[in-house]
């Protein structure tokens, strides 16, 4: 995609925005930039900027619209663009279109930022030039013109960026989970998990996409798949998805689909033989295919089964990016825990506190009530994404002693808590109430974990900053 005086339009001037906005400039683009925010303050700038109402006559006349993910794609700007015949994409297809080395994308609800940061701490270890990018907070758009052919980019991309992809087709992909999660965006759980999916959409037969073989969804749809499959599993020895080599020696593309090699080279170059991996009751991470044993959980900083898998997706993925075993391995032994993910914060007349403010859906706040293994006084609720509380309230298996919930989903929380015949909940009006109670409540010996369930936008900016107004807050205590 050649965008060299062509005339290119920004829609939503946030951070991503704003970055894809300096690459456009950097390429030769002529650009303009939209906000729906009439009142939306950026610096100096020296192109057209639009805000509020959109002017239809500028705009149909655009060869294309790069998208910010927070911005929904059935806005009324969206359609206008469409019918004009205008292509939208999104940051992370901008990027990719600049890329010169290897791409890793790791998708999936939950778990990307701890696998994507783990991968990346890997890769840099063995290859000096590694950018890490996308979700995680660090625009792709910011260091895509910084790639060169020997680099690699690590991208953790959320469903909101691969709403956008268009030919973004990363040389391993990795979806690690898919649980119910912005579904006040994408409406339907069946359009979620084709969002999710379209990672490897672009891939081809040389390419690699990793899955969780304890993700139904994941495990039925990997057959289907353009690309070799690679399993790993936190409870049994996955097989290997055999299926998709019948499926590659078709005559013909099906249409829309990539078109495979011929009979002969299909015959010549054999799948190659992916690590799938698991961890046995023990704790020990196993490949399947020689019951090698490559490193005991209990060797790194990362507990339960959630950090397992994202342990064992990241070298499956270093492994297929030719890392050395043993430089993978202790570069996991090594690794220090994300901030915000089950982060311990200090221990407080013997209460220990945890911030897990990046608990934003049910299914990744299970992930840490779980990783508790004490009784705790539990602080949950916040903006409302869509999705059941259901689940989450029966995970606390007898270990919550106290839900004290904030937010705007509160009632709905304690209703669905009420319904599972859980009512060990108050109700708070702000995060500050909330660890005052907290400190009050628990007793030596006790857990205060911050795993919200909900996303932040209600009472803050991000759950980063939700994470850390927590820490501020024991701190103090």
């Amino acid at each position: 995609m050649d965008l060299k005086d062509k005339k290119v339009l920004v829609v939503g001037l946030g951070k991503s925005g704003m970055a894809a906005y300096e690459l456009l400039r950097q390429i030769g683009a002529d650009v303009s930039l939209y906000d729906g925010n009439p009142d939306v303050e950026i610096g100096e700038i020296d192109v057209p900027l639009y805000r509020g109402t959109f002017p239809q006559q500028e705009f149909a006349a655009l060869d294309c619209a790069v998208f910010s993910p927070g911005v929904p794609l059935d806005i009324p700007l969206a359609a206008f663009l469409r019918e004009n015949g205008v292509p939208v994409i999104g940051e992370i297809e901008l990027a990719y279109q600049m890329e010169q080395g290897r791409v890793i994308g790791i998708t999936g609800t939950n778990g990307k930022t701890t696998t994507t940061t783990l991968v990346g701490e890997i890769m840099k270890a063995y290859q000096e030039h590694t950018f890490v990018v996308g979700n995680i907070g660090n625009p792709y758009t910011l260091e895509a013109a910084k790639t060169s052919p020997g680099s690699v980019t690590v991208a953790e991309i959320s469903s909101f960026q691969l709403e956008t992809i268009r030919d973004f087709a990363p040389d391993v992909s990795a979806v690690l989970n898919i649980t119910p999660d912005h579904l006040n965006r994408h409406g339907t759980m069946e359009n979620y998990i084709n969002t999710k999916m379209s990672i490897t959409k672009n891939q081809g037969r040389d390419q690699l996409c990793v899955l969780n073989y304890e993700d139904e969804v994941l495990r039925e749809r990997a057959a289907a798949l353009p690309c070799r499959v690679a399993f790993f599993s936190s409870r049994r020895k996955p097989q290997p998805v055999e299926a998709q080599r019948e499926q590659w020696k078709q005559d013909e593309a099906q249409p829309g689909q990539r078109k495979p090699v011929d009979e002969q080279s299909t015959q010549a170059q054999e799948v190659p033989p992916c690590m799938d991996l698991y961890k046995a009751a023990n704790g020990d991470i196993v490949c399947a295919g020689t019951g090698r044993v490559l490193l005991n959980q209990k060797e790194t900083r990362l507990p339960g089964d959630h950090n397992a898998e994202n342990i064992m997706a990241a070298l499956i993925i270093a492994q297929e990016m030719g890392v050395p075993e043993e430089l993978a391995v202790q570069t996991v032994r090594e690794f220090h825990p994300v901030e915000h993910r089950v982060e311990f914060v200090k221990t407080v007349s013997g209460v220990d506190y945890y911030n897990d403010s990046k608990g934003t859906n049910p299914d990744a706040a299970i992930k840490g009530i779980q990783s508790m293994d004490r009784p705790t006084v539990l602080i949950g609720g916040g903006y409302d994404k869509g999705g059941s509380f259901s689940d989450w309230i029966r995970s606390f298996d007898g270990k919550v002693k106290k839900l004290l919930l904030i937010g705007e989903t509160k009632h709905r929380i304690a209703k669905e808590a009420e319904d599972c015949g859980f009512t060990r909940y108050e109700f708070m009006e702000t995060l500050e109430e909330a660890v005052a109670a907290a400190h009050a409540l628990a007793e030596e010996g006790d857990a205060v974990l911050l795993s919200p369930a909900c996303a932040s936008w209600d009472m803050f900016k991000s759950y980063e900053q939700r994470g850390d107004r927590f820490k501020e807050l024991v701190c103090k205590l």
